[in-house]
């Protein structure tokens, strides 16, 4: 009960839909407690003719036609409530859609390292349906099933307090009985939800890299993962049924003998006189009511714990408090030169492993300083750290001497553009992709834009130009047109701080000059950060840091470093000497040669 208290109070802003039900049905509830009694009348007046009394045949036939509106009234109210309980639902699914959607993109970066993508849309989908058939179901019928029977009860005590206490004793009993398997059950069902999540995951990882799997002929392998847990969890799913139907069978047995000794009663009582033929109607009538949905009320006690079950994992995630926030009344960043200084910065990805050890530079303004190093020596960290995707553990990163966790994150990010080495594009228009940095430009602007980064040329050979649809993450563009989108993308933002993960190494040669000129256009008049992935864009810098074993090594201008016999000065002998060994040690620093 918590727990679908849980989710009543988390979606208290769709309370007036919830009370709209309630009273549906409340009346609806009320009506159906009606027609025992109005058939009671009946069968009293027509038994005093029987018996040689007088039969008032005028009330009867009211008694009849108050059979006839009660219907009438059941079927509007049960509509009414059914047409606002299916608007709850889908306004629920839509809430619960969007909040667990904000909620995951106030989220660190951390959490999404752990995370499969399929896993986290999983969570979302099976969560939300299942909670939303359960309000469905629960207003349609779960709030009828409480008042019907609360009315009921009411009404039998009045006439034969026995046979209401005979019918209360079903709830303990049914409560109880349902409360013994509801644990075991629940944990059959949190396994069947890992394997899906798992699938389901492994699913979206394929279909993402299905050229990956294509190239090394993988289909059979990833098929069969996939398959081998789906099966898992099928296979879960016998014992979990087989026990769910085996206590059902235990419970409605039970609720079998409590109805025999409810009828046996009502039956023997009547034959003693006890009670008339109308009361007698009545009571197995009232009996009826409340037999029919509790022999059901298995129905929704498998709906009810299917949704506990699958939110579990929803709340889990909306209870995950993001660990990056705004400090209380923090200031906009305020730029006025775009000098970026890191001062002893220390960091880890895991709390007994450092990947930055006391690292500190300065970025001076409208400069490009270039960070070399080997494949896991802390470039990407560094650029993740100044966007504050992730915290410093000890030190500080300042712009303009201000401290970047003393800022909104919203007025850090505005003002840093970024060119990523995968240039990370969404399906939709090109004039979207290139928008994406600011939704409300101009026509003009993105045109502007496009040509400054070279890309106005390719784009205007489509059929459709700026209106062309390039796929999920642009594959229906080559990787230059798609650098150059980027490379658009980041000129419109206009950012005065800029980070570069250079990535022009794998174009071919015409594409590589048309992307080397937009990116020079694009770190004009900017502060920029570079990661580099050529010698001649190291040796076009203004400042170079070299980082080893998670420290900044050297810091110097190319001249200065060419000549000191450290990484920066290793890596020009390594490209002067053209032997299979050097051109795998430039590797190793994510270089290319040229």
């Amino acid at each position: 009960m918590k727990s679908i208290w849980r989710i009543v109070r988390f979606t208290r802003s769709l309370r007036r839909y919830y009370i709209a039900i309630s009273i549906m049905t409340i009346l609806l509830a009320a009506m159906s407690q009606l027609v025992p009694l109005l058939t009671k009348g009946a069968i009293d007046q027509i038994t005093k003719g029987l018996q040689g009394g007088h039969t008032n045949v005028g009330l009867v036939a009211l008694y009849a036609f108050g059979i006839f509106l009660t219907d009438l009234g059941q079927t509007f109210f049960s509509n009414i409530g059914g047409y606002w309980g299916d608007i709850l639902a889908i306004k629920l699914k839509q809430y619960m859609s969007s909040k667990y959607y904000e909620h995951l993109l106030r989220l660190p970066q951390r959490y999404y390292d752990t995370e499969l993508t399929g896993k986290i849309i999983n969570r979302m989908n099976r969560g939300i349906q299942d909670i939303g058939d359960f309000v469905q179901m629960f207003s349609n019928n779960f709030l009828q099933f409480i008042f019907s029977t609360i009315f009921t009860l009411l009404i039998v005590a009045h006439y034969s307090w026995p046979v209401a206490l005979m019918l209360l004793l079903l709830y303990p009993v049914f409560i109880w009985m349902t409360t013994k398997t509801s644990n075991r059950w629940q944990q059959y069902q949190k396994s069947i939800n890992e394997d899906v999540d798992v699938a389901s995951g492994r699913f979206a990882e394929s279909v993402g890299q299905v050229r990956v799997v294509k190239s090394f002929i993988q289909e059979a392998r990833e098929l069969k993962f996939f398959n081998q847990r789906l099966q898992h969890a099928a296979e879960t799913v016998k014992p979990q049924s087989r026990y769910w139907h085996r206590q059902d069978n235990a419970r409605r047995s039970v609720l079998a003998v409590i109805f025999f000794a409810v009828f046996m009663f009502i039956f023997v009582q009547t034959a003693r006189g006890h009670y008339s033929i109308g009361t007698m109607v009545l009571l197995i009538q009232y009996a009826m009511l409340i037999r029919i949905p509790i022999f059901s009320i298995s129905f929704l006690v498998d709906r009810t714990q299917r949704a506990v079950a699958n939110s579990k994992d929803y709340f889990e995630v909306m209870e995950q408090e993001p660990s990056i926030t705004d400090k209380p009344m923090a200031d906009d960043l305020q730029i006025t030169d775009g000098e970026v200084t890191f001062n002893n910065v220390e960091f880890g990805y895991d709390d007994d492993v450092s990947v930055l050890k006391g690292v500190s530079f300065t970025l001076k303004p409208n400069t490009k300083l270039a960070l070399v190093g080997e494949s896991g020596e802390g470039k990407t960290t560094i650029t993740s750290l100044l966007l504050r995707l992730y915290e410093v553990n000890s030190g500080e990163i300042l712009i303009d001497g201000q401290n970047v966790n003393d800022v909104t994150q919203s007025s850090l990010r505005k003002n840093i553009g970024v060119v990523f080495q995968d240039p990370a594009l969404f399906s939709g228009t090109i004039r979207e992709n290139i928008a994406y940095a600011n939704p409300n430009a101009t026509d003009k602007a993105v045109r502007a834009a496009a040509k400054a980064a070279n890309a106005s040329e390719f784009i205007a050979k489509f059929e459709k130009g700026y209106d062309t649809e390039i796929g999920e993450r642009g594959l229906k563009l080559s990787g230059g047109q798609k650098q150059r989108i980027a490379i658009a993308r980041a000129l419109l933002k206009d950012a005065p701080i800029l980070i570069l993960d250079e990535a022009t190494s794998s174009l071919d040669t015409r594409s590589e000059r048309k992307v080397q000129e937009a990116l020079e256009r694009l770190m004009k008049g900017r502060s920029t950060l570079i990661i580099a992935h050529r010698l001649s864009t190291i040796q076009s810098v203004d400042m170079i840091v070299t980082l080893k074993n998670g420290r900044a090594s050297e810091i110097g201008t190319p001249r200065k470093l060419a000549k000191s016999g450290g990484i920066y000065a290793q890596l020009l002998e390594l490209q002067h000497t053209h032997t299979d060994a050097n051109v795998e040690k430039l590797k190793t620093y994510e270089i290319a040669e040229g």
